[in-house]
């Protein structure tokens, strides 16, 4: 049973997912200055913490945040960890703009991630909110990438025809395990992302054994599980499941490329 580990590194450009008022167009300073905790404490916290379980992550991180702190891409990538696509900036979605405008974004982005990581392309994708369109995986596809996380409609990764080839879609397993949505938005307490991490460990474990893969994710934001707060929740998390036999910590690049090893053998 495989754990992965989502750590979204994030830009903004009006507002981050913190504030008070907001005027719709003009630029929220507070709500910026939280998501800048990512890069001045969060990640180095979290990366601190994924290397004491030796722990590898997917870091899907924003276009411009790779511009304005590829030393922080390139320690993900000498660390061992996947850096994935995830839009330009976090709070505004081109799915709307038209097939070009998606495709330009995409090539921007791969460009800076890749020049960030030191020549290491990126392959997965999920966009800002997972929020795609009906163009995003044919032209992730035709860019490059064997993965896509905008997708809700499984437990486990599947295959689908892009319109270029066979491509892999990675569905959020992190519904019970998001701090966005289960700390954050819901003001809930720290131990509520650990009961829901148990419970769901404890479901897919026992399933496992019957036979067959199955894995889950944690998905954790830089500039909010990277608050002291949340760091013994995740720690108790990871060892909770290290306690299993069987058990075992990748990346989504691991298990996309193994999906598709499986269907070109079946």
């Amino acid at each position: 049973m495989a754990v992965t580990i989502g750590v979204p590194f994030e830009a903004f450009r009006f507002q981050s997912q913190f504030n008070y008022i907001a005027t719709p167009g003009k630029k929220d300073l507070l709500s910026l200055s939280y998501a800048d905790y990512a890069w001045k404490s969060g990640v180095w916290r979290l990366l601190d913490l994924l290397d004491r379980f030796g722990a590898k992550a997917s870091m899907a991180t924003n276009g411009q945040a790779a511009e304005t702190h590829p030393n922080i891409v390139r320690t993900f990538v000498e660390e061992g960890h996947e850096v994935m696509g995830h839009g330009w900036v976090n709070d505004v979605y081109i799915k709307d703009a038209g097939e070009e405008a998606e495709r330009e974004e995409i090539r921007r982005c791969t460009q800076v991630l890749t020049e960030a990581s030191g020549g290491v392309a990126p392959v997965g994708w999920t966009s800002p909110g997972s929020t795609g369109s009906d163009h995003t995986i044919r032209l992730l596809k035709e860019e490059g990438y064997i993965w896509n996380g905008d997708d809700l409609s499984d437990d486990l990764p599947f295959v689908v025809e892009s319109g270029a080839g066979p491509f892999v879609m990675m569905p959020r397993q992190s519904l019970a395990t998001n701090d966005i949505t289960h700390w954050v938005f819901s003001r809930n307490p720290p131990s509520v992302m650990w009961e829901g991490f148990k419970d769901t460990f404890d479901a897919l474990y026992a399933e496992a054994k019957e036979g067959g893969a199955r894995s889950i994710d944690i998905t954790l934001h830089a500039h909010m599980a990277g608050r002291p707060t949340l760091i013994p929740a995740i720690e108790r998390m990871l060892s909770y499941a290290l306690e299993h036999e069987g058990v075992y910590f990748t990346r989504k690049c691991d298990i996309a490329r193994w999906t598709l090893d499986k269907h070109a053998a079946a």
